[in-house]
């Protein structure tokens, strides 16, 4: 009784994927002849089909549009023994149909790639189509699907694109056949698999929801502007500030739109909300800059906010988990020092102008030197130093510098460049992690000065958190070390991971979505690389 099952199963199965065409009725009907005769007879464990390399050779012969796919098919293959993957006694599996809905639904990822021969994969799933599909075709089809729909949300654009980011944080890897076992055993992991996506693109994906919600509503008009009144302060009165109210309501910096025209508490509770959020200082009232920032096109919104979760494709899930670490995010000024798995630190940071990028990578921090000698990079000798000592004779004296070796190096100090205390981190790059003397600059709503190194605000905060435990260093030494004049290094026990990223996108522990200036303009070149749909 259970064979005969299995076949009215196996036999309704051919019936789906045959064509409208009578010409071919009889070539589907005896491939589903033949899958039922097969399918009566094997074990749970046993292979329907006997898929081999020829099989799959044959397969990509007749799509090559897919052959980009090929290798990672093959590799699924072998890591499954070559046994079938899609089906089962009973016909195609319920998570093809799963995955099948994602793949058609890849816009909600923030994507907008096709694969190829979709009327062939939906002739698949969808009844009356016409299945021209043999099911070895089905099975290899399905299979390359599965890769393709992988490879965009699990793992990102591709190495030859990637190679164009800048990006020098360590890409994680993704292991498409381990990914797939997961999913087969577990198919709700297809909405959140935090064992391969960073946690922050599951935040960035409601976003972007929520985006495309107000775009379709069309509830995003033009604020008007007047020039003769570009400033607008508490207690004011315009038809301008009641748009600015509905704008600011829409996007949920207010959760009631009141319709007054009066520039009221509420408003103003609303308008440094925005403020915040997206990069500005806490002022009380309302310029020019985040007028044009609020009618700034809901698309361009969207756009960002894809972009960033591009960005979290390619972080290893595992590093917002380590016990210890340090973060970087250059376009919000802002470094976050973790310990214990906790948020320890939040400090304000500068980093390098345009022509003197500060580099996105990662690291490990292995030494705090206090009073450090500030060596002077060949580049800005040759460029500023010298044309300053033409000029005048005692520059070198009077910036606190001397020749050492050939080179120069400014001596410890309060005036050092890289102030009382640095954090040295491997790196090709000549960056590190310091305080600095210049302290006014963290006020600068777009604090970038340095020549690449990140200075920071809180510096003497962190060598005390990082060195609480070690008895060897009370806070009394520290204070006294940093101001001692003489350059003193400690190797650390145990070495801190810091990562250098670049995020123009971020929601915050309290579901907040916050937009950063695009301060190395790099959202567009990688928008082009990702919104580029050549089919593969």
């Amino acid at each position: 009784m259970k064979n005969f099952l299995s076949f009215i199963a196996v036999f309704l199965f051919g019936i789906f994927i045959a064509s409208a065409d009578r010409n071919r009725t009889t070539t589907v009907s005896d491939s589903a002849s033949q899958w039922s005769e097969t399918a009566m007879n094997i074990s749970p464990k046993e292979s329907i089909l006997d898929i081999d390399l020829s099989e799959i050779d044959l397969f990509f012969q007749k799509y090559p549009k897919l052959k980009n796919y090929k290798l990672e098919v093959i590799t699924l293959y072998q890591n499954h023994n070559y046994n079938t993957i899609w089906f089962d006694s009973k016909g195609l599996i319920e998570f093809a149909s799963l995955l099948y809905a994602k793949v058609s639904q890849l816009k909600n990822e923030g994507l907008n790639f096709n694969l190829a021969y979709q009327d062939k994969i939906a002739a698949i799933f969808n009844k009356g189509s016409t299945a021209d599909l043999s099911p070895m075709d089905t099975e290899i089809m399905l299979s390359t699907m599965y890769i393709f729909y992988a490879k965009k949300v699990f793992h990102g654009i591709d190495s030859e694109k990637f190679k164009e980011t800048d990006w020098f944080l360590p890409r994680k890897n993704v292991s498409y056949t381990n990914l797939l076992d997961s999913l087969l055993t577990v198919p709700k992991l297809l909405d959140k698999n935090e064992k391969q996506l960073f946690g922050q693109y599951y935040k960035l994906r409601n976003a972007l929801r929520k985006y495309r919600e107000i775009e379709k509503s069309g509830d995003w008009p033009l604020i008007e502007t007047n020039p003769l009144v570009p400033i607008h302060h508490l207690r004011d009165s315009s038809k301008i500030i009641g748009q600015i109210r509905h704008r600011l309501y829409v996007l949920e910096d207010l959760k009631e739109d009141s319709q007054s025209n009066v520039f009221d508490q509420e408003l103003m509770e609303g308008v440094l909300k925005f403020n915040r959020r997206n990069g500005y200082q806490a002022h009380q009232y309302i310029g020019p800059r985040q007028i044009n920032r609020m009618n700034i096109p809901i698309t361009s919104y969207i756009k960002t906010i894809i972009v960033n979760m591009e960005r979290c494709r390619w972080i290893p899930p595992a590093l917002a988990k380590e016990d210890e670490f340090i973060i970087v995010n250059v376009p919000s000024f802002k470094l976050i020092y973790f310990k214990n798995g906790q948020r320890a630190l939040e400090s304000k940071v500068f980093v390098g102008i345009n022509m003197m990028e500060t580099v996105i990578f990662s690291s490990n921090i292995s030494r705090i030197i206090f009073s450090p000698y500030w060596n002077v990079p060949r580049s800005i000798i040759e460029n500023e130093i010298k044309p300053a000592m033409k000029k005048d004779p005692d520059y070198l004296e009077k910036k606190n510098m001397e020749w050492n070796n050939g080179n120069v190096r400014q001596k410890p100090g309060d005036q050092n460049a890289l102030g009382l205390v640095k954090f040295v981190f491997p790196n090709t790059y000549d960056i590190y992690l310091h305080d600095t003397p210049y302290k006014t600059n963290f006020e600068v709503e777009i604090p970038m000065f340095s020549h690449g190194c990140i200075n920071m605000q809180k510096a003497k905060e962190l060598a005390l958190l990082i060195l609480k435990d070690n008895p060897n260093w009370p806070s009394e030494k520290i204070s006294k070390t940093m101001n001692g004049g003489k350059e003193t290094t400690y190797v650390l026990k145990n070495k801190i991971p810091i990562h250098i990223g670049y995020f123009t996108a971020w929601v915050n522990d309290a579901d907040e979505i916050n937009f950063y200036f695009d301060i190395y303009y790099k959202d567009n070149s990688l928008a082009d690389l990702l919104f580029y749909d050549d089919y593969k």
